[in-house]
């Protein structure tokens, strides 16, 4: 906080003390060390602990500086709430001898990576399930846990927490996926700015933006009014990872702001307004360039350190600006600790900026990278 009151800021254990001395007679002894002196310095201490308290309740008191659970209580003045960790979900397929039945609850894991000191992450079935006759079934699961440690690959899944006589093996076919963290502080902050700054007006663009980013799951939101007529309205969908959002999260939203009949009113959107929930496309961006690399550092470092570095560049774009600068791109290259220099560089096939549409958001295609 930049605008503390001087009379806090000024509260300084010596000058309080300086103070206090300055209205004891001149005749008493206040050297240092003195009967007066010794008295007076705690109290001194204790005024200058309460300017530094005054302080840090001003902090509290407002929404840009504040924190934790503080920030909820200003952001429930307005009908804000953190969003919660969410729980990763997906299906296992259990192999064995048919009519082998696998309880619910029954916990499965990855495998933990001492090299790279990655924990195993837990899920537990959602149902019973019973192995058919070709000896295999199929069964939700979710993680043990809330968050996004629970998003995991295709075929992660390796390992039975917990022995289920019959069952010889278990696999993920496919990624699982949905897991998300706590809001942070930051982007519950920023939706708190966005609605006491851009307050909605019955059915104006801000509504629509502010409905889409309370629904859990939900990072990023474009509105397009009048995309196909009067009384039409398109909302394009981000996760939290700004990519495309799942069919799951699209119809949690759609459910939200106008479910049933086009125009019914029935959610939160007003009566005679057609609202179209989608999800944004995704524009692959990749990248071909030729490296001069550090010494000691291998072509898949760099490789991997592009990656990381494009992926965090284009997130901070999504639904912000729709031109990914090659000029940026090629910056961006350069800070990777691997790179000492680079040429050839191509990003989808040309040497210019790209540009990407209404509900288009821009996402790390392949990277092509060579020495």
């Amino acid at each position: 906080m930049t605008a503390l009151p001087d009379y806090l800021t000024e509260q300084q254990e010596d000058s309080i003390r300086a103070r206090m001395l300055a209205r004891i007679p001149a005749d008493v002894d206040k050297t240092e060390g003195s009967y007066i002196w010794d008295a007076l310095a705690p109290a001194a201490y204790e005024l200058y602990q309460s300017a530094e308290w005054a302080q840090e309740v001003l902090r509290r008191g407002f929404a840009a500086t504040t924190f934790g659970a503080y920030l909820d209580l200003r952001c429930g003045e307005h009908g804000l709430e953190r969003r919660p960790a969410e729980r990763a979900t997906g299906s296992v397929t259990f192999s064995g001898a048919a009519g082998i039945v696998v309880p619910a609850g029954t916990r499965v894991a990855t495998a933990a990576d001492a090299v790279t000191s990655t924990p195993s992450v837990e899920f537990e079935t959602l149902a019973a399930v019973t192995l058919g006759g070709t000896g295999q079934a199929e069964v939700l699961v979710a993680a043990v846990e809330p968050g996004v440690s629970g998003n995991i690959a295709a075929g992660a899944i390796a390992v039975l927490v917990e022995a289920v006589p019959g069952v010889t093996g278990i696999a993920n076919t496919a990624a699982i996926a949905g897991g998300a963290d706590i809001e942070s502080d930051e982007s519950l902050l920023e939706r708190y700015l966005l609605k006491v700054r851009n307050p909605g007006t019955s059915g104006n663009r801000a509504d629509y933006f502010q409905w889409a980013l309370a629904v859990d799951g939900v990072g990023g939101a474009q509105v397009h009014p009048l995309w196909n007529g009067p009384g039409t309205v398109k909302v394009y969908l981000l996760d939290k990872a700004k990519r495309a959002a799942s069919s799951a999260l699209v119809a949690a939203v759609q459910a939200d702001i106008a479910p049933g009949a086009a125009g019914a009113g029935a959610g939160k959107a007003p009566i005679g307004a057609s609202v179209t929930i989608a999800a944004a496309t995704e524009v692959p961006i990749g990248i071909s360039v030729k490296l001069t690399l550090r010494s000691g550092w291998t072509l898949a470092q760099a490789t991997n350190g592009i990656r990381e570095a494009l992926t965090e560049y284009l997130q901070t774009l999504a639904f912000t600006d729709n031109v990914v600068r090659y000029s940026r791109v090629n910056s961006l290259l350069l800070d990777v600790p691997a790179i000492v220099d680079l040429s050839n560089l191509t990003v989808n096939g040309g040497v210019a900026n790209v540009t990407v549409s209404i509900g288009q958001v821009a996402v790390p295609g392949t990277v092509n990278a060579s020495v």
